[in-house]
């Protein structure tokens, strides 16, 4: 009977450490996965993904989008990947998205966390192509154009610049890229032919700035983006007073003129 007794504590005893340590090994494994997720790098993420935190807190990582990927674009992220796990992201150079119209990624997203508001792929703003100039082609004299000719909003995300090159009588052509129409698809970015692509995609957050609001660019047409100012709008529906009847800034800079 004794020895029944302890053959039995000993096997409980062994069974709640195996237990403990389960435990404290699944802890330290989800410890290490937030952690990981909350210092991950940024990748592109599919069309009409939310915002930041917002994303990780609304995908369910199911993997629907993936699958909906007509061009294999999208993955989920493994352990070894550098998106947060179990989230969709692609590499752009390696198969970019290639805008379908119909955007079926967001369609099959059960959560929202690719929000359904976006209903026009040129709206997508999955990242911004930033082009170096030490490594371009174009930058270097040769005409190359490939990005442009690429991208899939041309004209208007990319277009070319005509640049005078010296003493020379011939121009460089020079891809300059705009912001406000960018869609961060990455076509640009596989099509370059330079060994390492000199043409990327990054965060758009990390690269552009944002014009103070109250800076007044009257020059510029008024419904070019960089002239947008929102607060007008406030200010003129609390005060009734327009845009056109503000007083105007201090011309300081020609005041002695």
């Amino acid at each position: 009977m004794g020895k029944d007794l302890k053959s039995s504590r000993r096997a409980f005893l062994t069974k709640a450490c195996e237990i403990s340590a389960a435990g404290f090994v699944t802890a330290f494994a989800w410890g290490a996965l937030s952690l990981r997720d909350t210092y991950a790098q940024w990748t592109p993420r599919p069309p009409g993904a939310v915002e930041g935190t917002d994303f990780l807190a609304l995908c369910s990582r199911c993997g629907q989008c993936v699958t909906a990927c007509p061009y294999h674009t999208l993955k989920l992220a493994s352990p070894f990947d550098p998106a947060p796990g179990g989230t969709p992201f692609f590499v752009p150079e390696d198969i970019p998205c290639y805008m379908c119209r119909d955007i079926p990624c967001v369609k099959a997203c059960p959560t929202g966390a690719l929000s359904p508001g976006l209903t026009h792929i040129s709206d997508a703003r999955m990242g911004i192509a930033v082009l170096d100039p030490a490594s371009c082609l174009s930058h270097q004299g040769l005409r190359c154009e490939v990005c442009f000719r690429a991208c899939p909003e041309e004209d208007r995300a990319l277009t070319i610049e005509l640049h005078p090159r010296g003493l020379s009588h011939y121009a460089m052509f020079i891809p300059v890229v705009h912001p406000e129409h960018c869609t961060g698809c990455g076509l640009c970015t596989k099509s370059c032919p330079t060994d390492v692509p000199a043409i990327r995609i990054v965060d758009r957050k990390a690269v552009l700035g944002k014009i103070g609001k109250h800076y007044r660019l009257g020059w510029l047409p008024e419904d070019d983006p960089k002239n947008i100012r929102n607060h007008e709008t406030e200010v003129s529906s609390q005060t009734n007073i327009t845009p056109n009847d503000a007083p105007s800034g201090l011309d300081y800079l020609n005041g002695g003129l």
